[in-house]
């Protein structure tokens, strides 16, 4: 089998040379927000950042959607990040980087800045701010959330009810990356 017949395989399994062999032996980075200002964020469940998980070399595009549909996060849109703080009430959401790369805000005004690019993953509970601060022209996030969630978008502060409905948004049953057992499941549930 040739190389590029070889790293096709790779990247339809979520592998990425020169990384860790697939996406499921990687550890996310852990990100806890409290809230900020009228950002409510999710003071119970971190953010998750896994670094690398999809090959760049052939395209993320498609093993990353295959993966979150596979591991009951069906993709609902492919688009960027919107320039403005906002937060949803109604889902928990993950953010797969497809191409490109972008720096963002997660926490609302004042918030973590970092940067993202193709092949990385984010998952954002119920709560969390984001926002886009800059990005390369070609910069793709597929944006899919857990079966039987619908997202919102809040762009001011939780009334009582909002924080209700947050606290409502049930867990997910697997990791949109590696599936059930995965770091979504040991983080989240643990709380």
């Amino acid at each position: 089998m040739d190389r590029r017949r070889f790293n096709s395989l790779l990247a339809i399994f979520g592998a990425r040379m020169g990384t860790r062999a697939f996406a499921s032996d990687v550890t996310p980075e852990i990100l806890r927000l409290a809230r900020n200002g009228w950002m409510p964020n999710n003071e119970r469940l971190p953010v998750l950042l896994y670094r690398g998980v999809f090959a760049v070399n052939a395209g993320p595009t498609s093993a990353m959607a295959a993966a979150f549909e596979r591991n009951g996060w069906p993709p609902q849109w492919r688009n960027g990040v919107y320039d403005f703080h906002h937060y949803h009430s109604t889902a928990h959401e993950v953010l797969g980087f497809a191409a490109g790369e972008a720096r963002l805000v997660l926490g609302g005004e004042g918030g973590h800045e970092l940067a993202v690019e193709a092949g990385d993953v984010a998952v954002l509970p119920a709560g969390t701010g984001h926002c886009r601060l800059k990005a390369s022209s070609d910069f793709l996030v597929i944006g899919a959330y857990p079966k039987g969630q619908s997202w919102d978008i809040c762009r001011t502060a939780p009334d009582a009810a909002t924080l209700d409905r947050m606290s409502k948004v049930t867990f997910p049953a697997s990791d949109p990356v590696s599936g059930p057992g995965g770091p979504l499941v040991q983080h989240w549930r643990s709380v």
